[in-house]
């Protein structure tokens, strides 16, 4: 079988033979037919896909690639989270002709933040309009649907009002709804909270295990379907409906949630989201079409893509009833996540499109900082694949450790510090594999706000994951400052296989000179150079494109004669405290000019 990377490198047509290749995790275990498992409600794994996102999809191949993904982890069906935009029924049928062309199924979720649970006729009717699609998810052969919310919902008039008799797993709630007329229920607590939807505090702390087993014994014997999420945090102002701006604590919890789904006796269990870009709980690409709600503020750069890496053999191991994952791991693989600032930044002095009064009654704000920030913990979270034991070596800044590890799948932590992330594993004296990371971890306020997001690296590295055009479109709206452009900033670090050969004599440059190289003398576009911070990024391309492109820091990506710089007002500039030597020269030439960029220059 492919490599998560290998699968990432390859076009989308070779995407789909991998993924339609025979269900094995390994060369010797198989995995249980979804067939199989279908007709036995029983051991499905599903992802949490936001419709409402994705108006501006033109045809059922801009699915595609998303499909193509989500079933060679081992994904069965995407839950197709519907509202009531008007684009959604163009939306449904792309998805469910892609889910047929790809060999995958879906079934509807509905929102009811938006449709209303009195309207039981209309949401047995749209159950119906889709009901006998050859992708339409069956199970007990019934079609397949669920919910997020729906408290009050008659389920029996859903039912009648549909025709087909659907398998109905829906959002409700213990103690809120009666289990007449459902045929199992689904979880949203995929974080620890306070019982009231915000991060734990002192003497309140409802754990998602214990919302397990409320739901289990609510339930009494009805299917249930477990949540499983990597991460929540989002960072909305007064811009959107009832201002999100919150976190739940994260750190781990992407692989102890596996674990827990491997001895829970779960029935299903949906990640959430396959792409909420906004909740930061996304496991899609970025690159994935999508628009633009002003998610991508701290979504720019923050790939995921590892965290289904890590998923893939628990899956597999969760679809056989397996409790052992070391037995389904294909490949071997480090995943590494984290945040890019330290929770003591503070970034109340720019952030200031987000602030709102501390007694806020949404409960939201603390100033600029998201509620339940003091939940978060700094550390770099970093877990092995193996087939054998092998030594982990990890640094986070001027923070370093080394572990042995064990064959399978282990979590081990490094404490966060600001600067390079590296990390390596070798056996038997020998690479097994190394790289560092893309992200720095600065004590810089990207785009000048708060960002609880994780960035999440992987080796062996795979290709960039980055949003397009259309999924940075609001990225600066609003924002105070002019240092964050809507483009990604990230370079490359390529990780180092396992026995990478010597480079060969006769390949070697001839000159052997140590010095440093000169600076182009003929640029007039350049951004940020690969592996450095993305907080040169509008120094880079300011400079570059007036002729002055320092090597380091930047690079030249167009050659030509530059316009004259603009008049500036005489004064010089310097690096803002704390910022290294390497931002001397950009500084003093773009203050100069009239550029001066509070987040990284300040006029000396």
């Amino acid at each position: 079988m492919l490599s998560m990377a290998s699968l990432r490198r390859l076009g989308l047509s070779a995407l789909a033979a991998a993924a339609s290749l025979s269900s094995l995790a390994s060369a010797d275990v198989s995995v249980r037919s979804l067939e199989s498992r279908q007709t036995a409600a029983d051991k499905l794994v599903f992802a949490h896909f936001m419709i409402g996102i994705v108006g501006d999809r033109t045809s059922a191949s801009d699915y595609d690639s998303d499909f193509q993904l989500a079933k060679s982890v081992g994904i069965d069906a995407f839950a197709l989270n519907i509202g009531t935009d008007s684009y959604t029924d163009q939306q449904l049928e792309y998805a469910y002709t892609s889910a047929a062309n790809n060999g995958m199924k879906v079934f509807i979720s509905f929102d009811f933040n938006w449709w209303s649970t009195g309207d039981a006729a209309g949401v047995g009717a749209k159950v119906k309009q889709f009901a006998g699609h050859p992708a339409q998810l069956q199970v007990d052969g019934r079609p397949f649907v669920s919910s997020f919310a729906g408290d009050g919902l008659d389920a029996n008039a859903m039912k009648a009002a549909s025709g087909v008799n659907p398998y109905f797993v829906p959002n409700f709630h213990p103690g809120q709804s009666s289990t007449d007329g459902i045929d199992g229920a689904f979880s949203w607590q995929a974080w620890d909270t306070n019982g009231n939807n915000k991060a734990p505090t002192p003497g309140a702390n409802v754990t998602v295990a214990q919302g397990d087993a409320s739901y289990k014994s609510w339930l009494g014997g009805k299917t249930y379907m477990a949540p499983v999420s990597p991460w929540f945090s989002t960072h909305y102002g007064p811009e959107v409906l009832y201002s999100k701006n919150f976190v739940f604590p994260s750190g781990p919890l992407w692989y102890n949630r596996w674990q827990e789904i491997l001895t829970g006796g779960f029935n299903f269990v949906e990640i959430i989201t396959w792409n909420d870009i906004g909740e930061s709980h996304y496991v899609g690409p970025l690159s994935s079409k999508h628009g633009d709600d002003g998610g991508s503020k701290w979504a720019n750069d923050m790939d995921h893509s590892g965290w289904l890496t890590l998923a893939k053999p628990f899956i597999a191991a969760f679809k056989n009833g397996d409790t052992d994952v070391s037995k389904y791991i294909e490949d071997e693989h480090v995943i590494y996540w984290y945040r890019r600032n330290l929770k003591s930044l503070n970034c109340d002095a720019t952030d200031t499109t987000f602030n709102a009064p501390a007694n806020n009654a949404s409960g939201n704000y603390f100033e600029g900082i998201p509620n339940g920030w003091q939940t978060m913990d700094d550390d770099v979270y970093v877990v092995t694949l193996l087939k054998s034991s092998a030594s982990l070596s990890a640094t986070s800044g001027g923070n370093s450790r080394s572990f042995n590890v064990p064959a399978g799948a282990t979590l081990n932590t490094v404490p966060a510090g600001l600067g390079k992330q590296s990390f390596a594993v070798s056996r038997n004296g020998q690479n097994v594999l190394s790289g560092t990371s893309l992200m720095d971890i600065t004590d810089v306020c990207n785009c000048g706000i708060y960002n609880f997001n994780a960035f999440v690296g992987e080796l062996p590295a795979g290709p960039r994951d980055v949003l397009g055009p259309d999924g940075l479109t609001s990225l600066t709206v609003g924002l105070h400052v002019t240092t964050c452009l809507p483009q990604p900033s990230l370079g490359t670090n390529p990780s180092v296989p396992a026995s990478q050969p010597a480079t060969p004599t006769s390949a070697k440059p001839s000159k052997t000179s140590s010095a440093a190289p000169s600076d182009p003398t003929n640029c007039n576009g350049g951004t940020v150079a690969p592996g450095e911070s993305g907080n040169f990024t509008g120094l880079c391309s300011f400079a570059c494109s007036y002729g002055y492109c320092p090597v380091g820091p930047c690079v030249c990506t167009s050659f030509g004669q530059a316009p004259a710089p603009p008049a500036g007002d005489g004064r010089d500039g310097c690096p803002i405290a704390g910022e290294p030597s390497s931002y001397s020269g950009l500084c003093s030439f773009t203050c100069s000019h009239g550029y001066c960029p509070e987040g990284a220059c300040q006029y000396c």
